[in-house]
C-alpha cells in the first residue's frame, strides 16, 4: 500500500495532480495550510483515500471542527499526523514527538516548516514532514506500508517523478 505525504500546498496545485497521477496512492494525507487544496484533490481522485488536517492558514479553509491531529491506522500502522503549528514545530519536535509516542504512532508526519525531513528515532518512530508540495518545485513523501509495517519511507521532489515515470 502506498501512502503519499502532503504538506503547505498553498493553492499550488500542479505538484500535487501530478504526484497522485504518477505514484497513483492508495491513500493520502494532506498536512494542512490550504485544507481546500486537499478537497479538491480527493474530489479529482475518488479512488484515494484522503486523510487531512488544517493548518495555521486554515481557519477560513477548512470545515468548523475539522480535527488538527488525526491517528489513522492504515495498512496496519498507527500515523500521527498534524500540521505542526499546535507543537511549535519550527523550534522544537519535542511535543510532536512525546504526543506521537503516547498515541502509540509508527510515524509522526507534520508540515508547517516547509523544510523536508525524515529520520527514523532510536525507539523506531518515523518522523517526517514532507516539506513544502507547494513552493521551490514542490516536495512530498512516499510511505509504503505491508503486512502491518512501514517497508520504505522516503521524500521526493519533481526530479523523482520524472524517472518514476
Amino acid at each position: 500500500m502506498k501512502i503519499l505525504v502532503l504538506s503547505d500546498s498553498h493553492s499550488s496545485l500542479r505538484f500535487m495532480r501530478r504526484c497522485l497521477e504518477t505514484i497513483q496512492p492508495d491513500v493520502m494525507f494532506h498536512l494542512g495550510d490550504y485544507y481546500d487544496d486537499g478537497q479538491a484533490m480527493a474530489e479529482e481522485f475518488p479512488g484515494v483515500t484522503v486523510y487531512q488536517v488544517p493548518g495555521n492558514c486554515d481557519k477560513y479553509r477548512a470545515p468548523v471542527g475539522s480535527r488538527e491531529v488525526l491517528m489513522p491506522v492504515v495498512g496496519g500502522v498507527r500515523f500521527y499526523i498534524t500540521h505542526g503549528h499546535l507543537h511549535h514545530v519550527k523550534m522544537t519536535l519535542w511535543s510532536l514527538l512525546k504526543d506521537a509516542r503516547a498515541a502509540g504512532a509508527e510515524a509522526a508526519l507534520y508540515g508547517h516548516t516547509h523544510e523536508a525531513y525524515c529520520h527514523r528515532e532510536g525507539d523506531g518512530l518515523w518522523v517526517m514532514n514532507p516539506g513544502s508540495c507547494g513552493y521551490s518545485g514542490g516536495k512530498a513523501g512516499i510511505v509504503e506500508v505491508s503486512h502491518g509495517a512501514i517497508q520504505a519511507i522516503r521524500l521526493i521532489d519533481e526530479s523523482d517523478l520524472e524517472e518514476m515515470l
